[in-house]
């Protein structure tokens, strides 16, 4: 995958990106989650007890609560986020926003991109369809905040038709590539033709050295999970192997929607087997869901 060089087209993200996460800023101070806003990133609660050299007094002077400064080493996370770019994912929903599931996924990623940088925080992405296509280590710094950013950019710009995916392999070798203690944040449809026992055992995976992983099950609800379609006759086209189909919903609404929950039933119950953090995210939703389940995640690790 070639790197995007047009630069106007990568601040259009990060500025996507910024806006999303400075209104769910604005609306945490407005909500009983205001004790998790961004501005005491670099602080922890002081104990009673400890020497008091460290307690930021201009902290207190606004919110009378003792702080104490964290050491950089006490802040800093390391966070790597996964994004399934098979063609599944370019699925264009059919609500209010008519944005992919790819699209959706991106300007999500970007934005919590946005808040670790905030936090001084460092990212890693990995790109997967039926092989790895990115994976980058978790850094902080302008320069590889950038190159993430190019990534994404370029993943909107190129995205090949009938592209399969091996979610199951995939995730497997970005387990392997990870090796100090991580967040890991994926986004897919976790639609994978292969069994689904490799599907959950590479989940399980994901949890080895103690990683916190948060999957967001990215779909338009509306048509995947309740296959809500006027009766009448539709052509249903699988995006990864181009094969079509005509036939009335109706027909096969009650099969679909039996096949699909229990799909989703197990994978949820494997989610948590594996305390495995399962997050439905609606592409006709807003992106306040996926930062504040980042959020609240990351105050839980720190």
């Amino acid at each position: 995958m070639q790197l995007s060089q047009q630069t106007n087209n990568i601040s259009h993200l990060e500025l996507l990106a910024k806006q999303a996460v400075e209104g769910f800023i604005i609306g945490l101070h407005k909500s009983p989650f205001h004790g998790f806003s961004v501005e005491f990133a670099e602080h922890r609660l002081y104990n009673p007890g400890e020497p008091t050299k460290n307690i930021d007094w201009k902290v207190f002077a606004r919110t009378e609560k003792m702080f104490v400064k964290r050491y950089e080493e006490e802040t800093n996370l390391r966070c790597q986020i996964i994004i399934d770019a098979s063609s599944s994912m370019n699925l264009v929903s059919d609500g209010e926003k008519k944005q992919s599931k790819l699209y959706f996924s991106v300007v999500a990623a970007a934005s919590i991109i946005n808040l670790l940088q905030r936090q001084r925080d460092a990212a890693g992405l990995s790109i997967f369809s039926d092989n790895v296509i990115i994976n980058t280590t978790a850094r902080a710094g302008l320069q590889h905040r950038q190159m993430l950013f190019a990534h994404l950019e370029s993943l909107l710009q190129n995205q090949p038709e009938k592209q399969k995916t091996n979610a199951a392999k995939c995730l497997h070798q970005i387990a392997e590539s990870i090796h100090k203690r991580s967040m890991v944040i994926i986004f897919s449809d976790m639609f994978d033709g292969e069994n689904e026992d490799d599907l959950f055992s590479a989940l399980q995976h994901l949890k080895y050295n103690k990683h916190e992983v948060i999957l967001f099950h990215v779909a338009d609800k509306q048509k995947e999970l309740d296959f809500n379609f006027e009766n009448r006759p539709y052509k249903f086209v699988d995006l990864e192997s181009g094969e079509d189909l005509k036939l009335q919903p109706s027909e096969v609404k009650a099969f679909y929607l039996n096949h699909i929950n229990n799909f989703y039933t197990q994978l949820k119950l494997k989610c948590g087997q594996y305390k495995i953090e399962f997050v439905e995210a609606d592409t006709n939703s807003s992106y306040e869901k996926i930062l504040q389940t980042f959020l609240l995640k990351r105050t839980k690790m720190m």
